[in-house]
């Protein structure tokens, strides 16, 4: 039950992400929303997760530090605000594409088994990372 949340909220998200990021580059980003509205679904849901977790009492204190780092460091990609799309810079397009093979590299892509830990998982995923990320 504590961990249903990452499940559903933010490991299928992830997923739908690296499908997305690959979807827009066969398809020359002609739709790059798609992949800023999931990113602020991938963040809503860590920050859900993050805050019950921690109101329950059900994470411990790495596996906060771990989320948070994550959540920080994925919260550098451009993301859509209220009522307005972000437009996306080559350097953007080419940031998302390098975290679509992070994504697939950690297990969290299309057509590939769920089988780790989630926790482990988000750890690999925060580990690879950059922080900051490129700019034009």
């Amino acid at each position: 039950m504590k961990d249903q949340v990452f499940h559903t909220e933010v490991q299928d998200d992830l997923v739908e992400l690296e499908g997305l990021i690959a979807n827009q580059k066969v398809n020359q980003w002609s739709t790059p929303n798609l992949v800023t509205t999931k990113l602020g679904s991938v963040l809503n849901g860590l920050w859900l997760g993050i805050t019950t977790g921690d109101q329950l009492g059900t994470l411990t204190k790495k596996d906060k530090e771990i989320l948070q780092r994550l959540y920080m460091k994925l919260h550098q990609f451009p993301k859509d605000e209220l009522y307005r799309f972000t437009d996306l810079t080559e350097t953007d397009k080419e940031n998302f594409e390098e975290l679509r093979a992070v994504l697939r590299e950690v297990g969290w892509g299309m057509n590939i088994p769920i089988d780790k830990n989630f926790y482990k998982q988000a750890e690999e995923l925060e580990g690879k990372i950059e922080l900051p990320l490129r700019r034009e």
